[in-house]
């Protein structure tokens, strides 16, 4: 168990979970469950609408929660489901959702543009270029165990 005890990773896993928490502690003060905050937050973030499919990819949810999620905002007339053509289908905001949206994951986004503004630019690139290095890392070894793993 070579490095079990290395602090930054440690230090890494605390940030990275306090982020969660505070993300969660926003979908609370909202009344939202974390799934519809992701939801609305990613459709959101791409305009009035968003590929189903990429809701998935973005969201990094299972495709079962965001369908279920979708449903039950389908039901509280949050958002809609348009078809585009063959088996894809654009997750829209109506216009209860987007009084709702407005209220809510606008406001996160908001919050995040007002903490990247506050930064230099060159803290905003580094942040971003060591994030992207972590996960580009992060991917290779996801490849190295798999690789690993099928000749066990």
């Amino acid at each position: 168990m070579e490095n079990s005890n290395c602090k930054e990773r440690k230090r890494y896993n605390h940030l990275s979970e306090e982020i969660n928490a505070a993300y969660h502690e926003l979908s609370l003060l909202f009344g939202l469950s974390d799934s519809a905050m992701i939801i609305l937050y990613t459709i959101c973030d791409s305009g009035d609408s968003c590929r189903l499919h990429e809701i998935c990819r973005r969201s990094g949810l299972s495709k079962q929660t965001v369908n279920s999620a979708i449903r039950k905002l389908e039901a509280e007339h949050v958002v809609c489901l348009q078809a585009v053509d063959g088996r894809n289908k654009n997750v829209c905001l109506t216009a209860q959702g987007k009084q709702l949206a407005s209220r809510t994951a606008m406001r996160i986004i908001e919050a995040e543009n007002e903490i990247f503004a506050a930064w230099t630019k060159q803290d905003v690139e580094n942040y971003l270029a060591l994030t992207e290095r972590f996960l580009t890392g992060l991917r290779e070894q996801t490849k190295k165990i798999g690789s690993e793993g099928k000749k066990q």
